[in-house]
């Protein structure tokens, strides 16, 4: 108990670092969050004719997208999540720069009933790292 009590610290510090890694790991799956990479995301759009969500700021969007992507930031999505309203029982790709704005996107169209979301796995990060299409 000693050895505790001396060390609170480090040993929070530790914990504290666990449960982020864990987050980081499971995190998007305890949300109901569907992720998937880069391969999965082309066979949705190319095969299931899914629309690819850019929830980036405009001046990211701008700088290169996923060919035919439909820009609605996180910040607007809620007031403008009507526009989706077709796309509602379809797949929906959704993309940001590293896969962080897009999973909380994915929360936030599930909770208003969109049944196909999935979510950009590292982003346009990974999606030009694989050497996809992108527009500017």
């Amino acid at each position: 108990m000693q050895f505790v009590t001396d060390n609170i610290f480090p040993i929070s510090i530790a914990f504290l670092s666990g449960m982020m890694l864990f987050w980081s790991m499971f995190g998007n799956r305890i949300r109901g969050i569907k992720e998937v990479d880069c391969i999965a995301a082309t066979q949705l759009i190319n095969h299931k004719n899914a629309l690819v969500l850019d929830v980036r700021e405009e001046v990211e969007y701008k700088s290169g997208h996923v060919l035919n992507a439909k820009l609605i930031s996180l910040g607007k999505l809620h007031e403008r999540i009507g526009e989706l309203e077709k796309y509602r029982a379809k797949p929906i790709v959704v993309v940001c720069r590293s896969g962080a704005r897009s999973a909380n996107a994915c929360a936030m169209l599930g909770k208003q009933g969109f049944s196909e979301v999935y979510n950009l796995a590292g982003g346009m990060i990974a999606w030009q790292k694989g050497k996809l299409p992108v527009e500017k």
